[in-house]
């Protein structure tokens, strides 16, 4: 938020009319953020006092949102001490009860212009006694009466109480007597960071004795308030009841015999005059900056912290973790493949016999489905189909394939995998706590984590496994793919030269030998083919990787790869994700501390101008 001090001249922009759209736009989106989720624990407390701070925003945006805002002086004191008498001579009439023998202020007296409607009052002042008056010089301001702050009767001291937080400014009102008790004393101490203060010393001729030692009333009080933190404190000397009568029999100017020091006409000059728009909204709004400062160091409090090396700490402690696993996985995995070695050597043997032609193809064929009939797939499986039924369709490698990798997972599954998948949580925590990253944090994305379905991933893990593995068996790389290529060359050829060419012969020494053929030379072409086929089979099998204990080794290796990568995409990214968020969501309170801080710097600005620092003191 970026704003400009507005300089202080007739025609500059109200402070407090600006003031409200900045503070609605502050709780807007202080709202949004309390309504929002929250990666970072926001603790109870904090909760409860934000969410107050944030109605005060928006109550003090609809206060001030005003042409002409409406400044309260509460009169406060002890029995005696001539409040009503001095409301009385600032109003010039006998408006609220006074007496010299007993507290008669038993309901507040509420002294305003007749310009301003009941309905602008706040509702704690709307029920007491309301006077009028059209006098100018104080249209803008609101005199109350309260009744005695010490009074026997709880019932008054509840009604002060009960208002005094309406007030903007408290004129606190002492006498020789009760300059200084200790029940005023004590609620001046708990009101003086909320509200604004200025001091009256009535009945100022009995302060006054010829001759006296030690320290004057006004002397004393003021040193008290130095110790306060009030370094200029506003003080009025005054004799309310002598002003008061003179008014009231008519005459004009000052009664006469007032003593040195008298300040009632300062008192009154400083209510129509000293206190005009720019001091009124600067009180108005002095509360608002102690309520943004209250804010800033708040959400400073509740500042996610920055866990980027932790969780950088917890990713490497995580990853021996889930490298381990991933091992574990793998082997309770080969394990239960194991007693399917069979038939997973026919698998890939059906697809590495693909690339043979003719008659090796043929015999390759036929050799294997005799080799493999009754294999333990379709034994084992109850929905695969038996042996003699008719399948679905011709070539059912790969539904077979998935089938079977599921039900091995189904296994794994219910022997060891789920059980561990659920132990695997309690070891990243201990290894996210060694690598001080709080657990609070971890424990819903890690519980999340182990509910997806991991039997799924062990099926994709398995069945892209078996296919690296077939794939690497029918079509190898490097010297495999030269041995593989001469191999299945010679398999599709020497087969039908060897039958050609043995009864080639077989008819040439019929017919150029005039040899009778014998029945061993009419089946020798069919027992050379057969040989041939025989001996290229003993090197397919032994040159070619189509048996298990061959491949074991590197599916294994695989299958670990893929466990792993599982593993860490779920587990791996949620120490870094969570820091991450954690950012996002420092980032944010940050962008909010700083348009509080820019518009409570713009406040402080503007409020240079005016003179109530004496009204205050430092905290």
């Amino acid at each position: 938020m970026n704003l400009d001090a507005t300089p202080d001249s007739p025609t500059a922009e109200p402070l407090l009319r600006t003031l409200a759209p900045l503070l609605r736009n502050l709780d807007r989106d202080l709202r949004t953020w309390l309504d929002g989720t929250h990666r970072y624990p926001l603790p109870m407390i904090a909760r409860a006092q934000l969410e107050g701070m944030s109605g005060d925003l928006k109550r003090q945006a609809e206060v001030f949102d005003v042409d002409k805002p409406i400044l309260v002086v509460m009169l406060m004191g002890g029995t005696g001490v001539g409040k009503s008498t001095l409301l009385n001579a600032l109003a010039g009439a006998n408006i609220a009860q006074a007496s010299y023998t007993r507290p008669t202020t038993r309901d507040p007296v509420v002294y305003h212009h007749q310009s301003i409607r009941s309905d602008r009052l706040d509702p704690a002042l709307r029920h007491c006694r309301l006077v009028q008056h059209d006098r100018e010089s104080l249209a803008q301001k609101v005199l109350v009466d309260t009744p005695d702050l010490d009074s026997n009767d709880l019932a008054n001291r509840e009604k002060l109480i009960a208002i005094l937080p309406v007030a903007d400014i408290v004129l606190y009102v002492g006498s020789q007597e009760k300059y200084h008790d200790q029940i005023g004393w004590d609620l001046f101490k708990q009101q003086r960071r909320r509200r604004a203060f200025a001091f009256v010393l009535n009945k100022w001729d009995r302060c006054l004795h010829a001759g006296a030692s030690g320290l004057r009333p006004d002397e004393d009080l003021m040193r008290d308030l130095t110790a306060e933190g009030f370094q200029n404190p506003v003080l009025f000397r005054t004799m309310a009841q002598n002003w008061l009568d003179h008014r009231l029999a008519g005459a004009a100017g000052s009664p006469p015999g007032l003593p040195q020091g008298e300040q009632f006409a300062d008192l009154l000059n400083w209510l129509e005059l000293g206190l005009n728009r720019i001091e009124i909204e600067a009180v108005k709004a002095r509360g608002v900056g102690q309520l943004l400062t209250q804010i800033g160091r708040t959400l400073q409090e509740v500042r996610p912290p920055d866990l980027t090396s932790a969780a950088e700490r917890t990713r490497h402690a995580w990853q021996s973790v889930l490298v381990e696993e991933a091992h574990v996985y793998g082997d309770v995995l080969v394990t239960t493949l194991d007693p399917f070695q069979h038939d997973i050597e026919h698998h890939l043997s059906v697809e590495g016999q693909q690339k043979f032609r003719g008659l090796m193809g043929m015999y390759l064929k036929l050799s294997t489905r005799l080799r493999y009939a009754g294999g333990s797939w379709r034994g084992r499986l109850p929905f695969m189909p038996k042996l003699g039924e008719s399948s679905p369709t011709a070539t059912p490698a790969s539904l077979n394939l998935s089938a079977f990798a599921h039900e091995c997972t189904r296994q794994a599954g219910e022997k060891v995998l789920d059980k561990r998948g659920h132990a695997i949580i309690n070891r990243l925590l201990v290894e996210a706590d060694r690598s001080s990253f709080p657990l609070q944090l971890l424990n819903a994305p890690t519980t999340e984590a182990a509910r997806i379905d991991w039997r799924q991933r062990y099926d994709r893990a398995l069945i892209e496994s078996l296919g690296e593995i077939e794939q690497i068996c029918t079509q190898p790389t490097g010297f495999r793919k030269v041995l593989q290529v001469t191999l299945v060359s010679l398999a599709n050829i020497l087969p039908e030269a060897a039958l050609i060419g043995t009864f080639i012969w077989v008819l040439w020494r019929w017919l150029m030998l005039e040899s009778l053929p014998t029945m061993f030379h009419a089946l020798l072409p069919f027992i050379t083919t057969l040989g041939v086929l025989l001996i290229l089979q003993i090197l397919i099998a032994l040159l070619l990787p189509f048996r298990w204990q061959a491949v074991r080794a590197e599916f294994h290796s695989l299958l670990n790869e893929r466990l792993q990568a599982e593993l860490e995409n779920v587990y791996g990214s949620i120490p870094e994700t969570t820091a991450k968020q954690l950012l996002a969501e420092r980032d944010q309170l940050d962008q909010m501390a700083g348009a509080v801080k820019d518009v409570l710097t713009w406040l402080e600005t503007r409020q240079s101008a005016a003179s109530v620092a004496g009204l205050y003191g430092s905290e």
